[in-house]
C-alpha cells in the first residue's frame, strides 16, 4: 500500500476534535510514506488533512472538478492537482490512483463515496481495503445501521466484516496495510413460486 484515498468533510463539523483527527491522519500517512489521494479542496477537514500531510513532508494528490477550481476551492500547494470534468470522473480517478480507501468524518458526499467503494468491494470489482476512522463515535449510527442490514439479511456477515473500522489513525492504517481481500460471492436469492 503506497497511496491511500481519503474521503472527508469540506467543513469542520461541530467539534474541534474532527479537525484534530484529520490533521493527525494526514501526519500518520506522511510518516508512513503514504501518498494521500483526496478531493483537492482547501477547506474544512479536507484542507486540514492536506495541510498536515504536506507539513509533515508527505505527498498529497488532489482530484477536483474544474467547476470547483473556478470557485477557488482548490488547494494551491499540493504535490499534484488533477482537474476533471465531473464528480463521476473525480471518483473514478481517485479510485484508480488509490491502493486503499478511508473515510474520516464528513457529510453526505463523504458517506456516498465510502459506501460506493465498499459496494464495489462487496461485488468483487476491486479488492482494496476500505476503512472508517470512527473518531469521536462519528460513525456509530452508520455501523448500527449496517448491522441492522445484516440482521435483516440484506448484507452478509462476511461482507460486513470486510469493512475495517478503528477509532485510532495508527491502528486503522496498521489494519489496512495487512488486509488482503478475496472475492466473497454475494448470495443470490430467488423467489419461490407455489404451484396451484
Amino acid at each position: 500500500m503506497s497511496r491511500i484515498c481519503v474521503y472527508s468533510g469540506s467543513s469542520f463539523g461541530a467539534s474541534p476534535e474532527y479537525a484534530a483527527v484529520a490533521a493527525a491522519f494526514g501526519r500518520a500517512c506522511a510518516r508512513r510514506g503514504l501518498t494521500v489521494i483526496y478531493g483537492g479542496g482547501s477547506v474544512g477537514l479536507m484542507g486540514a488533512l492536506a495541510d498536515s500531510a504536506l507539513a509533515a513532508g508527505g505527498e498529497v494528490i488532489g482530484v477536483i472538478p474544474r467547476a470547483m477550481i473556478a470557485e477557488e476551492r482548490a488547494h494551491k500547494s499540493l504535490t499534484e492537482l488533477i482537474p476533471v470534468e465531473t464528480m463521476h470522473k473525480r471518483k473514478h480517478r481517485m479510485s484508480q490512483l488509490a491502493d486503499a480507501f478511508v473515510a474520516l468524518p464528513g457529510g453526505i458526499g463523504t458517506l456516498e463515496e465510502v459506501i460506493e467503494v465498499f459496494t464495489w468491494l462487496q461485488l468483487g470489482l476491486h479488492f482494496k481495503p476500505v476503512g472508517l476512522l470512527n473518531a469521536c463515535g462519528f460513525y456509530d449510527l452508520l455501523l448500527q445501521f449496517l448491522a441492522h442490514m445484516r440482521d435483516e439479511q440484506f448484507l452478509s456477515s462476511k461482507h460486513l466484516s470486510m469493512l475495517t473500522v478503528s477509532t485510532d489513525a495508527e491502528s486503522l492504517l496498521d489494519h489496512l496495510t495487512t488486509t488482503k481481500h478475496i472475492h466473497v460471492p454475494k448470495p443470490a436469492s430467488h423467489a419461490t413460486t407455489n404451484a396451484a
